[in-house]
């Protein structure tokens, strides 16, 4: 994940990239503007092509080095990277660029709660990535989130976000529950709701100052990213209201928001980041993303006190892509670029670089996160845990105003119960409210 300054990695509106090594957290930082975008449609110095590739957030490309060593090995290339730190303002400009036809970059980075909105809106302006590489590297479901119902793959996986529970194994401890990490997924194997009612038990012996979860919107967002059915159906018709995937996961988060097991904290906030460094809560829903976040966050004295287990289901929280606009001018190069960047080899080399899960399963038994990392995580079987779940992720359907109705459910409805004492069906009522304005109803 990169998870943006996103609601959802957010699509954290997430970019949410949070390295393993220095646990940064891209683009849920305050937006710091972009260093220019657009295609340079020329060449570099001494006669080089320049190919721009513009991002959001921090992909990880040039911190793990792969730009210069793409260059050493064309040396007829030059890379430039434009960033810009938010999706929020860098996916409607990009928007404006290609509905123009012109101003893109040769590259384009693409963050998982706006592909199916480029799928569907802007397909005609990428060039077809699925003819161009052996699709069979890539997990099916990621492939199938930037295909067009005739075919056409519009974009080339990165990241992934599987879903883990990462939790304070001391502090289980002091509330008598289990703090083996195989026995504790097994507890709660298959329903959120088990989760969920092992929070209740927590909260009879919960060490002072501290609560089960950090918000309802967490376990929320833990279990749609794994409901098959969430806000629209095959056919592009709007269903959030209907789908039984939003019902069981309003309903989990619901138990959470009007019961005392919740820290009841926004994340990504400075009080949520807070309450890792103070130990307030005891469990996070915890895509790969989440590790260097809480080493960062927690510190030096969360080392060894947290672990992580696997989640009740197999689920997806952010995630991106890149594609290559038709309008750039260097769209042989592009396409070479773009598929160089996405192999399992360079996958896992950003994975080395920073908890961003590669898309491609042949890069999984390379992975090797940091010695420290483990360590800090009680030597959980890191690589293990979220490949499995990666491997498990059901094909989800996707819609346009997707993000905007995640934001107006957690944002809105459950932070209505949570934090101000709103009943649930009042918290529907006033996500409802906003999904309608959303959806322009």
């Amino acid at each position: 994940m990169r998870t943006t300054a996103r609601t959802s990695r957010r699509a954290m509106t997430f970019a949410v990239a949070a390295t393993l090594a220095t646990g940064l957290l891209a683009g849920c930082a305050a937006d710091d503007g972009d260093s220019g975008s657009g295609s340079s449609g020329g060449s570099g110095g001494g006669g080089k092509t320049t190919l721009t590739i513009g991002t959001f957030g921090t992909f990880g490309y040039k911190q793990a080095g792969l730009y210069d060593e793409y260059m050493k090995l064309h040396k007829d290339i030059t890379v430039k990277e434009n960033v810009t730190t938010r999706t929020d303002v860098y996916w409607p400009k990009t928007l404006t660029r290609l509905q123009a036809g012109s101003g893109t970059d040769d590259v384009q980075a693409i963050e998982v709660g706006n592909i199916t909105e480029a799928v569907q809106t802007q397909a005609d302006k990428f060039v077809d990535l699925g003819k161009e590489v052996d699709k069979s590297q890539w997990l099916d479901w990621k492939n199938a989130q930037a295909t067009t119902k005739d075919g056409k793959q519009i974009a080339l996986g990165t990241d992934i976000g599987p879903m883990a529970i990462c939790y304070r194994k001391d502090l289980f401890e002091k509330a008598g529950l289990e703090t083996d990490r195989t026995k504790l997924a097994a507890s709660w194997n298959g329903s959120w709701d088990k989760y969920v009612a092992l929070g209740k038990q927590y909260m009879k012996k919960a060490p002072s100052g501290t609560k089960y979860v950090d918000s309802a919107s967490s376990v929320y967002n833990a279990a749609i990213g794994g409901e098959k059915e969430r806000y629209y159906d095959k056919d592009g018709n709007v269903i959030w209201d209907k789908s039984s995937g939003v019902k069981n996961s309003w309903n989990a988060a619901m138990t959470v928001a009007t019961s005392d097991m919740s820290a009841k904290l926004k994340q990504f906030d400075k009080p949520w980041d807070q309450g890792f460094a103070n130990g307030t809560f005891a469990t996070v829903a915890c895509p790969a993303w989440m590790l260097g976040y809480i080493q960062t966050k927690a510190g030096a004295a969360g080392e060894g006190k947290w672990d992580v287990a696997a989640a009740p289901t197999a689920a997806n929280w952010g995630g991106s892509f890149i594609g290559v606009p038709t309008a750039g001018k260097h769209q042989k190069e592009a396409i070479a670029f773009a598929k160089w960047l996405t192999a399992p080899a360079q996958q896992a080399k950003v994975f080395g670089e920073q908890a961003s899960f590669p898309s491609t399963p042949s890069a999984y038994a390379s992975l090797k996160p940091e010695a420290k990392t483990t360590k800090y995580f009680s030597d959980a079987p890191l690589t293990q845990i979220f490949s499995d779940s990666a491997k498990t992720i059901p094909v989800q359907v996707f819609g346009v105003k997707d993000q905007p109705i995640g934001t107006a459910i957690t944002d809105t409805g459950i932070l209505q119960v949570e934090q101000k004492g709103k009943s649930p069906a009042q918290g529907w009522d006033a996500a409802t409210k906003e999904v309608k304005d959303v959806l322009g109803q």
